[in-house]
């Protein structure tokens, strides 16, 4: 008994197996993230060391050539690269595709422990090493400002309120502070007051430490209990600081204010994050790297009203760079495309059948075949992305094939007047074979896509997972379900199908259509060495045409959001990059076409000093120029 046989004879087992597999495939579609590509770890590793004044030849000497010199001794680099600005070094080592990311940051790690004795003495931070993910750009950015409020005060709230509950939210890998300004006391040595004193920097540099310092100074030795005291003898304040004993000279003391400038300031000053010309404070929320993008924003705007209650009134809050919306409007759109093609899809079967019953049946083992992939496409991990529903999109055409050929062969055995169950049980039995084969044709047309290297191949095997699936899935829906819903709901056939007033156009231009091609390919056959040499003249032509053709790495897509990058020569100074940032951030907010913008100088979001970054949100579609021309 063949599988066909098994579920014609069999209907109510075929149909709770049909049930079973819309039920799992729905409930693991809503549990399948949500992003705009496909989440894969990259293996690939950034390492940064700093040497604050050192020219960028000094440090691809004496930094970046250590470095590589012993990062080329690790298993399975495939790549290093290194780039040297002044006082920056970034050296960028990437792995073969089957080496596990972690087991080389450990490799990186240990690297890095052999190299610091070949490094100058003068580099008293280590260098540092991160794991590059596409996860590691912000979902959302949520810019905080304030016309009363100091910018300390705010960040205060940034990194103490904010930042460690947005954290909390599942998916939600961490959460990043730009032009972060915490408070601090600046203390500028004078080095001739200094000089004219007899005080070395060493000496100036204790004497605060001595007088700052937050240590136990005794102990309560109770009859239960031990306590310990603790004095705060902290200074907060530029004015208690400028009022510091540094020194004693010819019996009279030297106060801190006599040989330095002390002012109130932040730790960073050389970082900054401003929203139409406004200093502001800014957090990027980074999502895990298999997290549903979508989930966390929406998560995230759901806690922001509860955490504007606990802000003070004058601090505002604004959204930038929401990542989830182009994503959702992307989605909508390949989701609508799909709904056009299954309704395309059902009506040219209709078109041809001219049989209502014969059309419903492949209309129900398209969704059929397409959700049940969805069930073993959760469990490999998988997102549903721009790659994946393109890879259903081009799927349903596929997977639609089989089905048609199913029951086309046992459509032609019922108009010959044999009843629909023997015609259900000839027809498959004749057909099994070819669904077989072809299916797994179109399988091996994306095996290729499995093997692919590089980034390219790590993304579109997402793609050919999807394909390969559904056609899987098709295949066995065509040779269980279809034959079995075509042995109870087709009716014995006598004579020409019935016609239907909307399909006689169709029936007309489909024969004159007929008519035409066998026209034309009488005159091919006719003029055979003319129709040869047409060919080679397309096939050459198509082959400049792709030469001239532009390609990339994905299509350019409208989401109405631009990130913009700022750089100067490395010499520039920080205040003359400022200043350059503020013009810069004058003409994109000057633009008619942009909504709002944010821009981000220093605190880490910059590769280097002389870089500066802007996230620019664009008005809606309608109110604006083409992506192009805003561009």
């Amino acid at each position: 008994m063949t599988l066909s046989e098994l579920c014609i004879r069999r209907p109510v087992m075929t149909v709770l197996l049909s049930l079973a597999t819309v039920i799992a495939g729905s409930v693991a579609y809503f549990k399948i993230p949500v992003a705009a590509l496909p989440s894969f770890n990259t293996p690939i590793i950034s390492v940064t060391a700093s040497l604050p004044g050192a020219s960028p030849e000094n440090m691809a000497s004496a930094v970046a050539l250590p470095l590589e010199k012993e990062f080329s001794t690790i298993d399975g680099i495939k790549i290093i690269s290194s780039s040297s600005t002044l006082g920056a070094t970034s050296v960028t080592l990437e792995f073969n595709n089957d080496r596990d990311i972690d087991k080389a940051s450990v490799d990186v790690q240990a690297a890095l422990l052999r190299a610091q004795r070949r490094l100058p003495i003068e580099m008293t931070i280590p260098p540092s090493y991160r794991k590059i993910n596409p996860a590691d750009t912000p979902v959302i950015i949520i810019r905080m400002s304030s016309p009363s409020i100091s910018l300390s005060e705010i960040n205060d709230y940034a990194e103490n309120l904010m930042a460690p509950n947005l954290s909390t939210i599942s998916g939600v890998s961490q959460v990043n502070v730009y032009g972060a300004k915490r408070y601090a006391i600046r203390v500028s040595a004078q080095p001739d007051a200094l000089g004219n004193r007899n005080i070395t920097m060493d000496e100036l540099a204790a004497a605060i430490n001595k007088a700052n310092t937050n240590s136990p100074i005794g102990t309560l030795d109770g009859p239960r209990q031990l306590i310990t005291i603790y004095a705060n003898p902290q200074l907060v304040k530029a004015e208690e600081f400028g009022n510091l004993i540094v020194a004693q000279r010819n019996g009279f003391p030297v106060y801190l204010k006599d040989v330095a400038v002390v002012e109130e300031s932040y730790e960073d000053v050389k970082t900054f994050a401003t929203a139409k010309g406004e200093r502001s404070i800014a957090m990027g929320v980074m999502r895990q790297p298999n997290a549903n993008t979508v989930e966390v924003v929406n998560e995230i705007k759901r806690l922001l009203p509860t955490l504007k209650a606990q802000l003070p009134e004058s601090i505002q809050l604004s959204l930038i760079n929401d990542r989830s919306t182009s994503i959702i409007e992307s989605i909508h759109d390949v989701n609508l495309t799909l709904i056009l093609t299954i309704a395309l899809v059902v009506l040219v079967i209709f078109l041809f059948l001219k049989n209502i019953a014969a059309t419903v049946i492949p209309s129900i083992s398209l969704p059929i075949s397409l959700i049940g992939a969805f069930f073993v496409f959760y469990f490999m991990g998988y997102s549903l992305d721009n790659i994946s529903l393109l890879g259903i999109t081009l799927a349903v055409g596929l997977v639609v094939d089989d089905a048609i050929v199913v029951l086309e062969n046992i459509m032609r055995y019922i108009e010959s007047g044999m009843s629909p169950l023997k015609a259900a049980l000839k027809g498959s039995k004749e057909v099994g074979f070819t669904i077989v084969s072809i299916s797994l044709s179109l399988v091996a047309v994306f095996i290729p896509l499995f093997f692919m290297a590089g980034p390219i191949g790590l993304l579109f095997r997402e793609f050919a997972v999807v394909v390969t699936l559904s056609i899987l899935v098709s295949a066995v829906v065509s040779l269980t379900i279809v034959p079995m819903l075509c042995s109870r709901f087709l009716k014995e056939q006598h004579g020409e199908s019935k016609s239907y007033p909307f399909t006689k156009g169709f029936d007309r231009i489909f024969t004159w259509s007929l008519n035409s091609y066998t026209h034309y390919l009488d005159l091919a056959l006719v003029n055979r060495k003319k129709v040869l040499w047409g060919t080679i003249a397309t096939f050459i032509a198509t082959i400049a045409l792709f030469a001239f053709s532009p390609k990339g790495f994905f299509p350019e897509e409208d989401i109405g959001q631009l990130r913009i990058t700022v750089e100067a020569a490395q010499d520039t100074s920080f205040k003359t990059m400022l200043e350059l940032q503020d013009r810069a951030a004058v003409i994109v907010d000057n633009d008619p076409n942009v909504e709002t913008s944010i821009s981000i100088l220093g605190g880490g979001m910059s590769s280097g000093r002389n870089t500066g970054r802007f996230f620019v949100i664009l008005k809606p579609k309608s109110e604006r120029q083409k992506m192009s021309k805003v561009m």
